[in-house]
């Protein structure tokens, strides 16, 4: 019979609650009535691991514990028994520098069971887990349901029905429901456990927050500060004053703590006014010659505001052939090139740009990004490259001359954040461009995306600017959620994809 309780609490253990601990523990195990704590082991794991010993109490009574060591990686990796684990009740085998919090006992009296008890144990141990940096929760679970099914099957075939939710087990059904994964069925694992046969499930959660040898000084960001410029085209009478325009607001963005500047696609085009008397091809290729001075006073300003500078996109003649591409300035002085893909009818017919031939994602002090040139981003192979290679942000430079138009950049954009499970961050030009042929008008809305999930916007939008005005938005995002969101989103669309079926692949060149 089910209790019913006024106030629940979640707490440490002391060796006060002994005699009420023995108690539920002796009604939690019937079958093995002499398997209790003895006063002895209770007061050594508090010696040895006081913040490892937790209990939960209904209305004042312990009805519910979950012990744990940490121990060494290694140690786990062998074959072991219960015995050897906790040292046969010396506890010797306690690491304070070990690398995994290994669970050695977890129960709840039978009358307090079904009201989610249990799963307040495993998040309170998940949480000191992630509190001690330490790389995982791993201990072996009973299979007390096995013995009805030990005549009829092998315990590797029992445990995959249980998983199927073909057969359900009290202790392994409820791990696998709290995110533990199989590692290993482990024989001779607990004398006397005739119900399960003495065979035990080895089980783990992965700490997704771990950090090998973290540090303070270089350590990774988990809040990151995105600056995205709307940028107004105007007329500009020569290159200093493209300059002074992208450092002001370099300038404000840097300001207000913002980790990187994203510029939009072909922002340099007022340059062009100078050479409206030529062609379209051969004006752009007029402008193409402006964009290494731009990559170096860019990476200047990258180094003087200590900021990441995306510097939208540019005209680039390589080899003759003309290229759309941009360059992340890095703070730390250093800069990378990035490509167009796939150029537009518009850019073929009018200015005879081609396509670049290289999907890459970058390295900097705020974790891997992706960096895509407007068009590209309605393609969502390149996208789905770039997020198995580790991509958490992807910045999405683009110019788009009507409404239409953006609709289409920014629905793409929404669902390669969706798909990916990562933020996407995109920014153009706003405002008309008189004397510039085939760049007379723009439209734009700069945003941010996010997936579509609890922990993020109901309607997946993080922020949005005002349409067809300069300005600048400034948003912070959290790559934590994202961890949590691969592990334990309403649905995993990273982890639940079928690869068995269909995949996507980098082709080397």
């Amino acid at each position: 019979m089910q209790a019913k309780i006024k106030k629940v609490e979640l707490r440490n253990l002391a060796f006060e609650d002994y005699r009420q601990l023995k108690n539920s523990m002796v009604e939690s195990y019937p079958e093995m009535a002499d398997s209790y704590w003895r006063p002895s082991h209770i007061q050594r794991l508090l010696d040895v691991f006081p913040e490892g010993q937790l209990v939960v109490l209904a209305d004042g009574k312990v009805v519910g514990s979950a012990l744990s060591l940490i121990v060494d990686e290694s140690l786990v990796d062998k074959k072991h028994n219960y015995l050897q684990i906790v040292g046969d009740y010396s506890f010797s085998t306690h690491n304070p520098q070990g690398e995994i919090l290994y669970g050695i006992d977890v129960f709840i009296h039978p009358n307090y069971r079904g009201l989610r008890l249990g799963r307040r144990l495993y998040d309170a141990r998940k949480e000191l887990c992630e509190k001690l940096n330490l790389k995982a929760i791993v201990f072996a679970g009973r299979i007390p349901n096995y013995a009805q099914y030990s005549d009829k099957m092998p315990p590797k075939k029992y445990i995959e029905k249980v998983k199927d939710k073909e057969l359900h087990d009290p202790v392994l059904s409820f791990q696998l429901s709290n995110d533990f994964h199989v590692l290993r069925i482990m024989k001779n694992y607990l004398a006397g456990d005739e119900s399960s046969k003495e065979f035990a499930v080895l089980l783990e959660w992965n700490n997704v927050y771990y950090e090998d040898s973290p540090k303070l000084i270089s350590k990774e960001k988990n809040i990151i500060r995105l600056g995205l410029i709307q940028w107004q085209m105007r007329s500009l009478t020569n290159l200093q004053a493209l300059f002074d325009q992208s450092e002001f607001f370099i300038d404000a963005v840097s300001g207000y703590g913002s980790d990187f500047a994203l510029f939009p696609e072909l922002f340099p085009a007022p340059l062009m006014a100078d050479y409206n008397h030529l062609t379209m091809a051969e004006a752009i290729r007029e402008l193409a010659k402006y964009s290494e001075s731009i990559r170096k006073r860019f990476q200047e300003f990258a180094i003087s505001y200590n900021i990441n500078i995306i510097t939208g996109s540019m005209p680039y003649l390589e080899n003759g052939d003309l290229y759309n591409i941009g360059f992340l300035c890095k703070r730390d002085g250093t800069s990378e090139m990035y490509t167009k893909i796939h150029v537009t009818p518009n850019e073929v017919q009018h200015w005879g740009m081609k396509g670049g031939s290289e999907i890459k994602t970058f390295d900097t002090d705020c974790g891997k990004i992706g960096i895509m040139i407007c068009y590209d981003v309605e393609f969502p192979e390149l996208s789905r490259i770039m997020s198995d290679e580790g991509m958490n942000i992807l910045f999405v430079p683009f110019l788009t001359d009507t409404q239409n138009a953006y609709i289409r950049v920014k629905h793409c954009a929404q669902a390669r954040a969706i798909e990916n499970e990562c933020y996407v961050a995109i920014a153009g030009c706003v405002g008309n461009l008189p004397k510039v042929n085939n760049m007379d008008i723009q439209y734009a809305q700069a945003a941010v995306f996010t997936p579509a999930d609890f922990a993020f916007p109901s309607n997946g939008v993080k922020a949005e600017a005002t349409p067809n005005t300069e300005m600048t938005l400034i948003v912070d995002i959290d790559l934590r959620l994202l961890k949590d969101l691969h592990e334990h989103g309403s649905v995993r669309i990273l982890k639940d994809r079928r690869d068995d079926l269909y995949q996507i692949k980098k082709i080397e060149n």
